[in-house]
């Protein structure tokens, strides 16, 4: 029996071991390299590297211009999370059932996802062309006079979350096809005998049994925030004032246009901080929840 049970060991760890060799080389040796050059004044080019301690953590946390892009990083996360996730369950009720062309209308939906951002950027930087672009016609339309758009460090950010928006609806929205397409029939045909409304039904049956899922686009689409970059980088690179820059970009900034890599890998592991403390909280969240079903 031990025998047996020490084969199926080093078969498991036969098996596992090609899925961890790149693990180990792509991820874990390369953090521990970037949480070591964080400690160090190095800058890319020069073989000297000298050691300087906290003091790269120390200069980020008085730093005006970290504290601005980690305040616009948290500002892009609430302005594009909410009504990505509001949009996005609205249109999975209104194609909830199938009806003729609803799968076209689906794809249409899902489309800018499966779309490069670097080209649809593009595209939404000349829509944003105060005088050119669609954007500014379409507010004239209304009535409004044209905004500067990405030119004007008032109207970026708003500019950059607009575009998100659009680019996040498909993937959220089939998730909650899915999850919508999940809810037992036999609970909305017991509310009807019941007398519910069509509101109640949403409200104490579809809102409550879609909420797992809910909290987990919530997660991702905020991690994905924190991490925001190539609309970051095509639109308005960080501009105009840092009225755009994020934690990632800042991060790029500083190792690849100042070559201050210490500094730039100190915004890294704060960044890698972030993300696993989130991570940590909403697995506690999520454990005490789906504990509490």
């Amino acid at each position: 029996m031990a025998i047996k049970m020490k084969k199926d060991t080093l078969a498991r760890i036969g098996f596992t071991l090609p899925f961890l060799i790149p693990l180990l080389l792509f991820w874990i040796v390369p953090l521990f390299l970037a949480f070591g050059i964080s400690f160090t004044d190095w800058d890319y080019i020069s073989a000297n590297i000298g050691f300087v301690g906290l003091d790269n953590y120390k200069d980020i946390f008085t730093d005006s211009d970290f504290l601005k892009a980690l305040f616009n990083t948290f500002y892009f996360a609430v302005g594009t999370i909410p009504p990505t996730l509001l949009i996005s369950f609205g249109l999975a009720l209104l194609f909830e059932n199938q009806f003729r062309g609803s799968k076209l209308f689906r794809s249409v939906i899902f489309s800018p996802w499966i779309t490069p951002t670097v080209a649809v950027s593009m595209v939404w930087s000349w829509i944003y062309e105060p005088e050119r672009g669609f954007a500014n016609h379409l507010l004239g339309f209304f009535g409004i006079a044209p905004l500067s758009w990405l030119q004007d460090s008032t109207t970026a950010m708003l500019s950059v979350i607009i575009f998100t928006i659009w680019k996040s609806l498909g993937w959220t929205f089939l998730f909650y096809i899915g999850a919508l397409a999940a809810v037992p029939k036999s609970t909305y045909e017991a509310a009807e005998i019941d007398g519910a409304s069509r509101s109640r039904k949403l409200l104490h049956i579809t809102i409550p049994l879609i909420s797992p899922t809910t909290f987990f686009l919530f997660v991702v689409n905020l991690i994905q925030s924190i991490q925001v970059y190539d609309q970051i980088q095509i639109m308005t690179q960080g501009g105009p004032g840092g009225s755009t820059t994020t934690l990632l970009y800042m991060y790029y900034d500083k190792s690849f246009q100042n070559f201050k890599m210490g500094p730039a890998n100190s915004i890294a592991m704060i960044i890698l901080a972030i993300i696993v403390v989130l991570s940590l909280i909403s697995n506690r969240i999520s454990s005490r929840f789906v504990h509490y079903e």
